[in-house]
């Protein structure tokens, strides 16, 4: 595999794995999943301070709902496809955003 292969992949798994444990603490600490339903709170601070924190948790909370809904709904495979390929990109980027925020504060460094 090449360099560019294998640094997509690591950005596609260290999204994922930051939107779980971001989805996961939230959940600790509230006691409700969280959802896009953060945004609907009206105009407050919590909701200004949600827009980070579902930029970066989106993939986990879009792949939630779409699990579930292929269960209960029995959602067409296709939509579910779909939503798994935006989940994806959208969790390679976030994963791309994170690693060079902790490239730049000197965390680890690229040869």
């Amino acid at each position: 595999m090449s360099p560019e292969v294998i640094n997509s992949l690591f950005s596609l798994l260290i999204g994922f794995a930051l939107a779980g444990a971001l989805t996961s603490g939230y959940q600790m600490l509230a006691n409700r999943p969280a959802s896009f339903g953060l945004l609907q709170e009206g105009v407050a601070p919590s909701t200004f301070a949600a827009v980070p924190f579902l930029v970066f948790a989106a993939p986990f909370i879009i792949m939630r709902n779409t699990v579930r809904g292929r269960r209960v709904e029995n959602r067409r495979v296709e939509f579910v496809m779909l939503a798994t390929v935006l989940a994806g990109l959208w969790s390679m980027m976030c994963g791309t955003v994170f690693l060079q925020l902790l490239e730049i504060s000197g965390f680890f460094t690229t040869v």
